[in-house]
C-alpha cells in the first residue's frame, strides 16, 4: 500500500451545538487525486479545516505520514508537505505578483526544490504577463491562478483545493483544470472541492461523497461517472 499523507479516523467536528462531521474516516495516499463532493453544507469544507488543524475536533484523530498531528496547530501540519488553497484564495492585494509567489517559496520536506519562480511562470503565462500588478489588481481568475502558484512554491507533496473554479469565467475554469491535471501529472496528490462532479471525476482516481456529514460514498472517480443514480440521489440539484 503507498504512503498515507493525510489521514483522519472517526472526525466529530461541531460548531456550538451543531454537529457537523459525524465520524468520517478520510484517507489520501501519495501521489494519489482524491475529489471530496457534496451539496452545499454537507460538511467538505470542515472536514478539510478539521484535518488541517483551522477548527478543533471533538472527538477522532489526524494524521501526516503517519505521525500523530491531533491537535496540533495549523504550521506545524503544513509544514509536513501539505498546501492548502482555500475557498476565499487569501492573497494579498498590496503585494505584487511576484512577491506574493516569492514569499512562499520553501523547499519541501524532503528538500526538493522543483516548483521554482519560473516554473510558475512557465505554468501560468498569464501570470507572467502581470508579475508587477498587485494581487488586489487582478481578477478571480488570476487571483486563483495566484493562489495554487504560491501554493506549488512551498513545494508540496499534497495539494488541497477549496472550490477550486467558484465563480470563475468559463474560459478560466478550463484553464484551472487543465492546471490541475497538469500538477497532479508531476506527482503531486491532490484533494479537489468543486461542484463540479463530471470536471471532478474526470480529473481524479477516487471520490468521496458527504451527505450531512457522514461518508456515503468512498470509491473509484470511474464508479461515480459511471453511476447516474449515486449522482442524482447524492449530488444532483
Amino acid at each position: 500500500m503507498s504512503e498515507s499523507l493525510l489521514e483522519a479516523r472517526r472526525l466529530h467536528t461541531y460548531y456550538g451545538l451543531s454537529h457537523i462531521l459525524r465520524g468520517v474516516d478520510f484517507t489520501i495516499r501519495k501521489g494519489e487525486a482524491l475529489g471530496l463532493m457534496g451539496r452545499n453544507g454537507m460538511g467538505k469544507t470542515t472536514l478539510l479545516r478539521t484535518m488541517l488543524g483551522l477548527v478543533a475536533a471533538r472527538e477522532g484523530s489526524v494524521s501526516v505520514r503517519g505521525q500523530d498531528m491531533t491537535g496540533a496547530p495549523t504550521h506545524r501540519i503544513i509544514r509536513r508537505g501539505i498546501a492548502y488553497v482555500p475557498e476565499g484564495r487569501g492573497i494579498f492585494p498590496n503585494l505584487s505578483v511576484r512577491e506574493n509567489l516569492v514569499m512562499a517559496a520553501r523547499p519541501g520536506v524532503d528538500g526538493r526544490c522543483e516548483w521554482t519562480f519560473e516554473r510558475i511562470m512557465e505554468l501560468f503565462p498569464r501570470l507572467a504577463e502581470r508579475i508587477g500588478h498587485g494581487g488586489g489588481q487582478l481578477s478571480g481568475g488570476e487571483q486563483q491562478m495566484l493562489t495554487i502558484g504560491r501554493a506549488l512554491m512551498t513545494n508540496p507533496d499534497l495539494l488541497i483545493l477549496d472550490e477550486a473554479t467558484e465563480g470563475l469565467a468559463p474560459l478560466i475554469v478550463r484553464e484551472i483544470w487543465r492546471v490541475i491535471r497538469d500538477i497532479h501529472a508531476t506527482g503531486i496528490a491532490t484533494v479537489i472541492v468543486d461542484k463540479n462532479h463530471a470536471a471532478v471525476t474526470a480529473v481524479t482516481d477516487r471520490s468521496m461523497i458527504l451527505v450531512k456529514g457522514r461518508v456515503v460514498f468512498d470509491g473509484s472517480s470511474a464508479e461515480v461517472r459511471n453511476d447516474p443514480e449515486l449522482i442524482q440521489r447524492h449530488l444532483g440539484v
